[in-house]
């Protein structure tokens, strides 16, 4: 997943795939501000996250940037505005120093706002296979520590967690026995977030992966028959059309399990799955909802940050650096 580095409460994205209700296809210039009131107390009992008001982060690059440009830059600032003003993920890894209070921050934050947050856990030992985002915990044992402390971290409140971006599909430079470690790790992860109270999305990489069969294979390993569901297109920008159909054919395969779909930059859907690196031409997409119009789809997410880098490639600063003129593109292709 290309994404990097933030502070716990500055909204850290990651570095870094048939239907839809027509109310959906909704201009970005009409998006609402989400409601950060009134939580329903009742849960679906097939989505667990039906009718949640998602958390909205004051302290996102977009928001700063769109203060910094509303006087000398307002066009630009109000399609910034835009993006600051819908909820985004918050990424945590081993650039918090400490885990748990940063979590407690900012579950704190949201539960005080009678709000939602969506965070991801991104620190799984040899992440990324060294590319872009390489990094994560320095061993096993390092990450049980970790994910103990994040899962203490939301203490048995509301909280949706995307578990390990990439964890499930970059594998290939991993041994025989450091996969088998991997996938017991995220098992243990969805256990101890589980215990917490947590909404887990286990990861299961782009919709262009394919290999259906051998995805719930991994997934099964993975402990995905005790999470909630499992989580697409996160960092990626496969139209949403497309990563439904290939989460029906995933769901089918690991007992009718529910996903959610990263939309922060699917809107335009023309990058395929090797253009995942900072594409040009896209746009954002569908806002945070749980909405979907899909039985399958629990939400539509904004996990990545619009803006915020993907990596050193076409013109974009180190993953997870915020990139003004991306995000600006985004907007207006939106539009």
């Amino acid at each position: 997943m290309r994404e990097i580095r933030s502070g716990a409460l500055t909204g850290a994205a990651r570095p870094s795939v048939r239907r839809l209700a027509p109310a959906l296809l909704v201009a970005l210039g009409t998006l609402a501000a989400t409601p950060r009131t009134a939580v329903a107390a009742d849960t679906d009992p097939v989505n667990p996250i039906a009718r949640a008001h998602f958390y909205v982060n004051p302290g996102t690059h977009a928001a700063r940037q769109a203060a910094d440009w509303r006087r000398s830059r307002p066009q630009d600032a109000a399609l910034m505005e835009r993006i600051a003003r819908q909820p985004q993920a918050t990424w945590f890894g081993e650039w918090n120093r400490d885990v748990r209070a940063d979590v407690n921050g900012l579950v704190s934050a949201a539960t005080a706002q009678g709000a939602v947050p969506v965070l991801v856990a991104y620190n799984i030992p040899q992440r990324d296979c060294g590319q872009h985002s390489a990094g994560g915990s320095r061993g096993a044992d390092g990450y049980r520590r970790w994910i103990r402390a994040f899962a203490a971290g939301i203490g048995g409140r509301r909280a949706v967690v995307i578990l390990e971006p990439d964890a499930t599909m970059v594998t290939d430079c991993l041994s025989a026995e450091r996969r088998a470690e991997r996938f017991r790790l995220l098992g243990e992860a969805v256990d101890a977030l589980k215990a917490a109270g947590a909404t887990v999305y286990l990861d299961a990489g782009s919709p262009t992966f394919g290999r259906h069969d051998e995805m719930a294979e991994r997934l099964q390993a993975a402990g995905i028959e005790r999470a909630d569901g499992f989580a697409l297109n996160v960092s990626n920008f496969i139209a949403t059309p497309r990563a439904i159909a290939a989460g029906e054919q995933l769901s089918r395969r690991v007992g009718g399990k529910h996903f959610v779909i990263d939309t922060s930059r699917n809107g335009a859907g023309t990058a395929d799955g090797h253009n995942w690196c900072n594409a040009r031409g896209q746009a954002l997409g569908h806002a945070p909802t749980t909405q979907t119009g899909h039985r399958l789809v629990d939400a539509f997410l904004w996990v990545k940050h619009p803006g915020e880098s993907d990596g050193t490639c076409n013109g974009g600063p180190a993953a997870g650096g915020w990139w003004a003129d991306y995000a600006l593109g985004l907007a207006r292709a939106a539009r």
